[in-house]
């Protein structure tokens, strides 16, 4: 993956603060606005109740950190993190429209180190996010480090679908189709490329849920999503 010059974590940091305005919409047209209902199953998965403390782990525009604040309510609190200050902008305006934001916090901070002591959370997700991390392996331990015993870490990301000829439609749409409208409605085709190239290098789910479980995460699971093309991935810290 060209990073033009750059390390990964500049290189990512630069694209999302650069695409952040648009972000919510294009995660709508590319899904078909099937996202929302992919966050709320990811915060089924994480196990969120009234009055949990969870984190959010590349939070981007807050939008999975909002989905989890409405199970925990006013008694719970939400964490979202994320190193791009643009995305943050833009998920403290949305926070803002929300009729109880007091239990939700946006904070900058880098995946790789989190700021948290150990134990300190009742479970955690991140959506969209490993992929982007310049050390998948390294973010999974640290979210497993401040999620106390028998809390579970959840990741809601692209996956690989299997299905002969559905997985090849995908491919060229992924490829030819949005970058294409990154271009038009993000003016931003390049940060588009890159979603594709990233996607193409992630691992699969099945492949993702063995370094779950390499991380010290168990009764690792993971939930195919629209045939394969999303998954849901989670496990339990022991």
């Amino acid at each position: 993956m060209d990073f033009a010059g750059k390390d990964k974590a500049t290189y990512v940091k630069e694209t999302f603060n650069s695409i952040a305005g648009r972000y919510d919409l294009m995660n709508s047209l590319m899904s078909l606005g099937m996202d929302k209902r992919w966050r709320r199953l990811a915060v089924q998965k994480v196990g969120a109740k009234p009055g949990m403390h969870i984190l959010d782990v590349c939070c981007g525009t807050g939008q999975l950190s909002m989905e989890i604040g409405n199970v925990v309510g006013p008694e719970g609190n939400v964490t979202g993190l994320d190193f791009s200050q643009k995305m943050l902008e833009v998920a403290e305006k949305s926070l803002r429209q929300v009729s109880n934001p007091a239990h939700i916090r946006f904070i900058q901070g880098n995946a790789m180190e989190l700021p948290f002591p150990d134990n300190s959370f009742d479970g955690a997700t991140v959506g969209w996010g490993l992929r982007n991390l310049p050390d998948l392996r390294q973010g999974l331990r640290e979210m497993a480090r401040t999620v106390k015993p028998g809390g579970k870490v959840v990741s809601l990301d692209m996956a690989k679908p299997s299905l002969l000829g559905f997985k090849q439609a995908y491919w060229l749409y992924f490829d030819k189709l949005v970058p294409l409208m990154g271009k038009v409605w993000a003016r931003k085709a390049s940060a588009y490329q890159y979603l594709h190239d990233s996607a193409r290098e992630f691992p699969a789910q099945e492949e993702l849920a063995r370094i779950f479980t390499e991380c010290g995460l168990k009764d690792v699971s993971f939930n195919n999503l629209a045939g394969g093309v999303v998954a849901i991935v989670s496990g339990k810290k022991p």
